[in-house]
């Protein structure tokens, strides 16, 4: 394939993997309707959210010209995730007890911090492309990693109850295969071992959710809990970034 063939196959699978990591940042909705409808989160928890929107915060600035140029389809995604997690984090900041708004006002001011620290660092210790997209780089896979992992605790749910009704698997497939075009991004045009080391790994953990939820549907139990929740509404064990969450994307 030619140079710009790839980067041409690189722009379409970048745009197809935007529209995947939408749907994955998108999949709480429900949960959040549920919350604005009960006026209460029950026994959801901002941890998640929270942990996508470090993600998306550390990818987004992965994504600018002063450390990763030709990086617009990362910023986009990632920018839209960041405002979609903040949006929910507002309305379960409304309807959630004291205890979990002092959390998510402590999580936010560290989150900021953080990023803060980091940016300067990359900024002032760092001064070529090369050493700033390894800098970084690497921590957005160690915050990729987590909010792709997260999901593994309704695994466990699942495995106890030999039931798959508390596995949404329309987000476990989404997060399957926005792993798979994000990593095969990475590999059109040059090498972007950061986002195909990330992405990657969340293919593998996406593909796990996936053949446990095969298995249980053909040989677990079925359903008897008429009070449980819908698929749909659970809770998005995320992290990651992008990926998002919500599972998440780059």
């Amino acid at each position: 394939m030619t140079y710009a063939g790839q980067a041409l196959a690189r722009t379409i699978i970048g745009i197809i993997g935007n529209v995947i990591s939408f749907g994955l940042f998108i999949s709480p909705a429900p949960t959040f309707k549920r919350i604005w409808q009960n006026k209460s989160t029950e026994e959801f928890h901002p941890y998640p959210y929270l942990l996508c929107v470090l993600n998306c915060l550390f990818w987004v600035f992965y994504g600018l010209p002063v450390v990763h140029p030709d990086s617009t389809l990362v910023i986009t995604i990632n920018g839209i995730g960041l405002a979609l997690e903040l949006i929910y984090l507002t309305i379960f900041f409304a309807y959630t007890s004291k205890r979990n708004r002092k959390i998510i006002g402590a999580f936010l001011l560290g989150e900021a911090a953080l990023v803060g620290t980091i940016a300067a660092v990359t900024l002032l210790c760092f001064h070529t492309h090369s050493k700033r997209s390894t800098f970084v780089g690497i921590i957005c896979v160690l915050a990729g990693i987590m909010m792709y992992g997260s999901p593994l605790s309704i695994i466990k749910k699942v495995v106890q109850t030999k039931s798959v009704e508390f596995l949404p698997f329309w987000l476990c497939l989404a997060g399957f295969v926005n792993g798979i075009v994000w990593f095969t991004y990475a590999n059109l045009k040059t090498l972007d071992l950061y986002i195909a080391t990330g992405n990657g790994i969340g293919a593998v953990l996406g593909l796990v959710q996936l053949s446990v939820y095969a298995y249980y549907k053909l040989y677990g139990k079925p359903k008897v809990r008429d009070d449980a929740k819908p698929a749909g509404e659970v809770q998005l064990q995320t992290s990651t970034a992008h990926r998002g969450v919500a599972s998440l994307p780059v």
